[in-house]
């Protein structure tokens, strides 16, 4: 067995169908008298109920959550939080609420609870993103990690199955990338083996009866494990792909990951063929690339970037940028490799 170093992150997981109604004792844990609650636009009316549960106990709703957490957004929310005297955050939603949560915490080391309605599993990392000037630029600090995530499945009950499972792929995508990162350990490996393996028995579960608390229970626990994974190791190829991609570019994040992750696998294949094996063997195939892209399509969900915003003559632009700052991965990135591996995408192209 190879040496490994493994520091476990501090966080707390409160899990279970119904595990909402814990949430006054979660704040009250935390030593939290007033809680900004965060949202998108379209969740507003989650966030009005959390705050309804909450009580004397909300500080107020900031429902400007959106994609990549421009900086200018991050600037607002920590303003409004300072003026409410806000001491905690409560973010439900996906990864864009968490996001802004973790911005806020970033400045002020305001703690946060996250409740995610979505498998994006960015509560369980201390890895930020914040998009400035048209590039997104990401970090690791401990004082954004949630202290506290509530995974109650009956509020992804109602996520569009369309969402649900590009919002699972990327969830896969953390996994994937630990199993070949340079700083993986034992405890990571069988954590995204288990994960990957969740998230392919939920999803199709998901598609055929959206209501099936049993699926539904199966993502959050396949998020939840994807993404402790994400937080206690590195990134690698596919993620700064899709960082590109949706920082430069503003294209949705599930969505990108889900088209992107096959054609990372592919490329980084030969390099890695031990995580290649856990990833198909997890997912019930024989080839990982060509496993995760049958997957999204056989499920409904998007596997071209020409469907989902991105134009033929910003895939060299998008290659230059990919080019630098470079993630550590199992194979050196070769530009022509990297180029066609974004034309493989934006075409759909399923892996040989």
């Amino acid at each position: 067995m190879k040496s490994f170093v493994y520091n476990g992150q501090p966080s707390r997981v409160v899990f279970g169908a119904g595990s909402l109604q814990h949430l006054l004792r979660e704040i009250e844990l935390l030593g939290a008298t007033k809680a900004l609650v965060l949202s998108t636009p379209e969740q507003r009316k989650s966030a009005e109920m959390i705050a309804d549960l909450l009580g004397a106990r909300a500080a107020g709703v900031f429902d400007r959550a959106v994609m990549h957490v421009p900086i200018e957004t991050a600037r607002e929310a920590r303003e409004v939080a300072n003026r409410l005297g806000a001491d905690c955050a409560v973010a439900i939603g996906g990864g864009s609420t968490t996001g802004l949560g973790k911005a806020i915490a970033l400045d002020s080391g305001l703690p946060i609870l996250a409740i995610p309605t979505t498998y994006a599993g960015s509560e369980m990392t201390p890895i930020y993103g914040i998009t400035e000037a048209g590039i997104k630029k990401t970090g690791k600090d401990a004082r954004v990690l949630p202290r506290t995530t509530i995974y109650d499945p009956e509020l992804s009950a109602g996520l569009p199955v369309g969402m649900s499972i590009t919002s699972g792929i990327n969830a896969i995508a953390h996994a994937a990338e630990g199993l070949y990162a340079t700083d993986s350990n034992p405890v990571m490996d069988l954590m995204a083996r288990e994960g990957i393996a969740a998230m392919g028995r939920a999803l199709p579960a998901i598609k055929k009866t959206p209501n099936d608390m049993q699926a539904r229970s199966d993502a959050l626990y396949g998020t939840w494990l994807c993404g402790m994974v994400l937080g206690n190791v590195g990134m690698a190829l596919h993620h700064k792909l899709c960082h590109t991609l949706g920082g430069s570019f503003n294209l949705p994040h599930a969505e990108t990951h889900t088209i992107v992750l096959p054609h990372a696998l592919a490329y980084n294949a030969a390099a890695a063929p031990q995580a290649m094996q856990v990833i198909s063997e997890a997912l019930g195939g024989k080839n990982a690339a060509q496993a995760v892209f049958d997957l999204a399509k056989n499920n409904g969900a998007p596997v071209a970037m020409k469907d989902i915003g991105m134009k033929e003559a910003d895939l060299d632009k998008a290659c230059d940028i990919a080019m630098q700052n470079q993630y550590d991965n199992p194979r050196p990135l070769e530009r022509t490799a990297i180029r066609q591996l974004f034309q493989d995408a934006f075409e759909g192209t399923r892996p040989g």
